[in-house]
């Protein structure tokens, strides 16, 4: 059994110990509470840059805050005055090591901004470059695939907007998160490695929450198995990659619960009628949805609902690679940590 495999299924106990201990978020939330940032910045790379994107989905849509993710040559290679006084700048990484990462947070803290690291391995460069530190609490991730360290990313991306929203609601459903991973890690998603196995190229679409899944999946297709596999959002693959879609093209398409679950259903409704491989990912019974489906793990939130649609998603992913003759804990060309400048 691979360590990506194992890791994977760590995830439930990592938000457990997560959730344990809130105090450090709570106090970073009531910072933000305090002084209302009017931007958010995020700071990543790779599969810590999707877990940035569900936090800037849910900053938005829940706190009306705009996030923009930052490019960092503007502030490493470019050196721009950038004006983020007061702002919130939150930077995510495994090994907190990245040298554009570190020097982009060291140049927004003294340009004034509130600067965050949610790193997993403490104690890091980053972390010391940054005002206030959320440790991930992953523990050591062996397989060069990050899996239980991005699910640690999304869940303290939903603490902190919970906890700065004060929404007790979605505070109470993250106290259940584990058991929902817990059940995410053993659902039975084989129908895709058979119908995977012999792919080369294919389009994973999600939307709104649900698009981060769907990046992350697709750099893990190109990762672990070698697929050139692209990530799009349901409304954005009606334009330009439409025309790749014919008989037999193989898409993944994640539907959890939602408000952008109808077009998502729809969009795989409309491909299967063209002929397209569809592999829609929903809640088993979900209305309007014949047919098998990849079964989706239910939480108590729908903002929590696409961290256990990765889990299941990287259980797959692990016996996938293993089905095309690969190793999914040492890609080939790549290392754990991707030390950029």
């Amino acid at each position: 059994m691979s360590n990506m495999l194992n890791e994977a299924r760590e995830s439930a106990k990592v938000v457990a110990g997560q959730l344990a201990d809130t105090a450090r978020v709570e106090a970073l939330a009531a910072h933000l509470a305090a002084s209302s940032p009017a931007v958010a910045l995020t700071v990543a790379r790779g599969s810590s840059d999707h877990a940035a994107s569900y936090f800037a989905g849910l900053t938005m849509s829940r706190l009306g805050v705009p996030v923009a993710s930052l490019p960092m040559s503007v502030a490493t290679l470019q050196q721009a005055p950038l004006k983020v006084k007061g702002q919130l700048a939150l930077a995510f990484s495994q090994s907190g090591k990245s040298p554009d990462l570190v020097n982009t947070m060291a140049a927004l803290r003294e340009a004034g901004a509130l600067t965050v690291a949610a790193v997993n391995m403490m104690p890091s460069p980053l972390s010391d470059a940054c005002e206030h530190e959320l440790p991930l609490y992953a523990g050591p991730e062996l397989s060069v695939a990050a899996t239980k360290s991005y699910i640690a990313m999304l869940s303290m991306s939903a603490q902190i907007v919970a906890f700065w929203q004060r929404d007790a609601a979605l505070i109470a459903a993250l106290r259940g998160l584990p058991d929902v991973l817990a059940q995410a890690g053993h659902l039975d998603w084989s129908p895709a490695v058979d119908a995977l196995r012999g792919v080369e190229r294919m389009i994973v679409i999600g939307r709104g929450l649900g698009l981060a899944i769907a990046q992350e999946a697709a750099l893990k297709l190109k990762e672990t198995s070698g697929i050139q596999a692209e990530a799009f959002s349901s409304a954005e693959v009606r334009h330009g990659p439409m025309e790749l879609i014919d008989r037999d093209y193989p898409l993944v398409v994640f539907a959890p619960p939602g408000p952008e679950q109808a077009g998502l259903l729809q969009l795989a409704q409309d491909m299967r009628a063209r002929g397209a491989a569809v592999l829609l990912a929903a809640p088993p019974g979900t209305p309007g949805v014949s047919g098998a489906v990849l079964p989706l793990a239910i939480s108590a939130h729908p903002a929590l609902d696409p961290i256990a649609a990765v889990l299941s998603f990287y259980v797959m992913a692990a016996d996938l690679a293993v089905a095309r003759g690969r190793n999914p804990d040492m890609p080939r060309h790549l290392n754990k940590v991707t030390e950029t400048h």
